[in-house]
């Protein structure tokens, strides 16, 4: 039995609401957790939790848990999330806490996708949500949700043709070409099953006005996708995640088809839905009710895309970015474990680098001084945590493609906005507050310095960048730096310092802008 047939075999029965589901997870003693991985995909519609083990190239699927949030629908006209949808997240990832039984830190991811990309308080709620599931959550790009997305399914459903991948979530549709396991084009739409639904099927009732007035909104949507995405490019469509997966079922259980989505099983659902009159009146086999309220919206996408891309067939599939997530986070964990690993973020490290053309040694030479500075002032580091201070180091210059002058800003700006694969939206951010602090005045950062951790991230960079500011090597020996209390003690050689003036000018200007934010002190001693 491969993978993808195991995880078919589960079927409807991981399919039901949280409360309904019977979990056995392993004892709470870590070594009972050994191997198990878990992931949470906090979307529009429905927040999921999954935990699988992966062995010898195999998932196997532990638990399977689901709950109709419908957090997408909370967002006001100012782009708020609204305390019902925020209670409504917050009391699913409490009961998803209790479910997981102290798995430990590293072995799960929790992301979020569209409408936390959108909320404009998001930071609000991420830092509650935090705090109720008890572990990190991080905000994906569109684009990185559309990679995790492919990475399940390529390796579920594994073919080596040209594959086009569609995924219809609440608030955002992702389009993704690859072959093999490789995704070659990925893209993420602003348009989705709850926001759809809710626009021109708000008041429950569908007609054919309704219908075509959706469709034609989801077209103008993905028009720009039609040359990148054209028909000549794939074989074979797959839909992944609920939209897909609710109408297959419901084709299927009406004997419309055995499961495939075609553009008449289309046409068939939706006269369906026009002669009940509303969602709520619809009464047909495979129909599940919590999929009502976005059932409109979902047709309204999947005919846009049959349409516009000439698609006869779409095949559902089970695998999705819960997935892809946890495949994603196995291959982090063993890159940790090799002394050389490199996984995806290493290889958009160093793509960045080529595209805007950094100077390599000078990266070379920070990052590795950098390294050594924060390893003598936090002896136990969080290993994500030096790894961000690594890639911060790597990347502190890419902002000079854009101007010498204020190239730390620029730095920054591109590394919180631009389409970094394996990065998600929170972990670039917090790179970008890294690079912007790199040098000049320390209150731009301020927020960041009131964590202990993140200071000794920010004093290890700015002091990495003043010692090469002449991009070349001053120093016979990295230099002793140790932090205690708030007091952070530069130790120099005598000879050095009186040798290098201009540099110990710089040290000086240095402890002085730490002074005036009064967050740490800086001692130079020879």
């Amino acid at each position: 039995m491969t993978a993808a047939d195991e995880l078919d075999v589960l079927g409807e029965h991981a399919e039901h609401r949280i409360d309904d589901v019977p979990l056995l997870l392993p004892s709470s003693h870590g070594v009972h957790w050994r191997g198990v991985l878990g992931a949470i995909d906090i979307g529009s519609n429905s927040f999921r939790l999954e935990l699988a083990q992966i062995r010898d190239g195999e998932y196997r699927r532990i638990a399977y848990l689901k709950e109709t949030v419908r957090l997408g629908a909370g967002l006001d006209a100012d782009g708020r999330l609204d305390r019902a949808a925020a209670e409504r997240g917050l009391a699913c990832l409490a009961r998803f806490r209790q479910r997981l039984g102290g798995l430990p830190t590293g072995q799960l991811r929790a992301v979020a996708t569209q409408t936390l990309r959108e909320a404009n308080n998001r930071d609000t709620f991420l830092f509650q949500a935090e705090h109720v599931l008890g572990y990190p959550i991080e905000v994906i790009s569109g684009r990185e949700e559309a990679r995790l997305i492919y990475a399940g399914v390529s390796r579920l459903e594994p073919g080596n043709h040209a594959r086009l991948v569609v995924d219809i979530g609440g608030r955002s549709t992702e389009l993704i070409l690859g072959e093999g396991r490789t995704p070659k084009i990925a893209e993420s739409f602003q348009i989705g099953s709850v926001s759809l639904s809710a626009r021109y099927f708000g008041d429950g009732r569908c007609t054919e006005q309704a219908f075509r007035r959706a469709q034609i909104a989801a077209e103008a949507q993905l028009e720009e996708a039609l040359q990148a995405f054209g028909r000549e490019r794939w074989v074979e469509v797959l839909g992944s995640s609920g939209t897909a997966g609710a109408v297959s079922q419901l084709l299927q259980a009406n004997g419309r088809s055995d499961g495939t989505i075609t553009p008449d099983g289309l046409r068939w659902c939706m006269r369906q839905c026009i002669a009940a009159g509303s969602v709520e009146a619809l009464t047909l086999p495979g129909l599940r009710d919590e999929r009502r309220a976005v059932l409109a919206g979902g047709l309204a996408i999947l005919a846009a895309l049959l349409n516009q891309f000439g698609i006869a067939e779409l095949r559902p599939t089970r695998a999705a970015l819960r997935q892809g997530v946890i495949f994603d986070l196995a291959q982090r964990i063993q890159a940790r474990r090799e002394p050389d690993g490199h996984g995806w973020r290493d290889e958009t490290v160093a793509e960045l680098q080529r595209r805007f053309q950094v100077d390599l040694l000078q990266a070379q030479r920070v990052q590795t001084l950098t390294l050594a500075l924060f390893d003598q002032m936090v002896r136990t580091p969080d290993a994500e945590a030096r790894q961000e201070l690594a890639w911060a180091a790597a990347l502190h210059e890419i902002g000079m493609s854009v101007s010498h002058h204020d190239h730390h800003r620029h730095s920054a700006y591109l590394l919180a906005h631009i389409d970094a694969p394996g990065f998600s939206q929170s972990q670039q951010r917090r790179l970008a507050d890294l690079v912007l602090g790199q040098r000049g005045g320390l209150r731009k950062i301020e927020a960041m310095l009131a964590d202990p951790k993140r200071v000794a991230q920010v004093l290890a960079l700015r002091l990495s960048v003043l010692f090469f500011h002449a991009r070349c090597d001053l120093l016979q020996s990295v230099p002793e730096l140790g932090l205690v209390a708030g007091t952070a003690t530069l130790v120099l050689d005598p000879t050095w310092a009186r040798d290098n003036p201009r540099c110990m000018h710089l040290l000086r200007e240095e402890a002085a802008a730490w002074a005036r934010v009064g967050d740490l002190t800086l001692q130079l001693a020879s």
